[in-house]
């Protein structure tokens, strides 16, 4: 998970892009609770992008030659559903998000160590448990995700308090963008959200949304709604949050609608 990058999973034979779509449409959320309406930009997962990403190549060598002839029936089947589940929580679908990867895990079981984003999904149905294995099946292959890290932490801290999420906390490697460096640090050791967005604060479109998105969740894990709010509602409405196809600028405004939150 990184800042627009471009995904090549081997174990999914496609190509996987944090971008949205560039036409938008309305669509409503349907979660367990609520029902509400929001214009997303959402991904063109299609064609998606044939560049490489700093995920690393698994040692999976039919997986990496499905991945480039095609692989079975069943795989292709998956990475269809993959593609689906994306648009589907991008448009605000959660619970049919979820669906769809799981159908991608039934078609082909290799993919359910890599689908961070089935592990989003279930953090916004409240399946803290669930998403904390994905998140951690995850960091298993790639040792090197920061923000899988801090989304395992982030579930864990509804099960087990902050303190008992911490015990667990999985140490990555030094993720190269400044500001997760810094996010992860304070998760990993305690620090203080308003610092981390007032570093950023002047740089760099993407690094201003990804300080404030995750002081947000840093303040939801400590059970401080209300300053969540203000921080996740600040990388909605930034330049980088209203305009990028980024797949975590639709999760910010997902994350508004699940909670019910507005800018008006």
């Amino acid at each position: 998970m990184a800042l627009t990058q471009h995904f090549f999973n081997p174990a999914s034979s496609s190509f996987f892009h944090r971008s949205a779509f560039t036409s938008s449409i309305p669509f409503s959320l349907r979660t367990n609770t609520n029902t509400v309406f929001f214009s997303p930009r959402v991904q063109n997962l299609q064609n998606p992008a044939p560049t490489f990403s700093r995920r690393l190549f698994l040692p999976s060598v039919s997986a990496i030659w499905d991945a480039l002839t095609g692989g079975s029936n069943n795989a292709r089947e998956a990475v269809i559903a993959i593609r689906r589940g994306m648009l589907l929580f991008i448009q605000g679908d959660v619970l049919g998000s979820l669906a769809e990867f799981d159908k991608a895990i039934e078609f082909d079981s290799r993919q359910k160590a890599y689908l961070w984003q089935r592990g989003l999904s279930l953090y916004y149905l409240d399946r803290f448990e669930e998403g904390a294995e994905q998140f951690r099946l995850d960091v298993a292959q790639n040792p090197n995700d920061t923000e899988e890290s801090i989304w395992c932490f982030l579930c864990e801290a509804q099960l087990y308090g902050v303190d008992g999420a911490r015990e667990r906390f999985l140490e990555v490697g030094r993720d190269p963008r400044p500001v997760m460096r810094e996010a992860y640090n304070m998760f990993k050791d305690g620090g203080d959200p308003q610092q981390l967005v007032a570093a950023f604060s002047s740089g760099q479109e993407n690094e201003y949304f990804y300080a404030s998105l995750y002081a947000g969740l840093y303040y939801e894990s400590q059970k401080n709604s209300d300053a969540a709010k203000l921080h996740i509602l600040a990388a909605c409405q930034s330049p980088y949050g209203q305009r990028s196809d980024d797949y975590m600028a639709a999760l910010a405004k997902v994350h508004c609608l699940c909670r019910n939150w507005s800018s008006d």
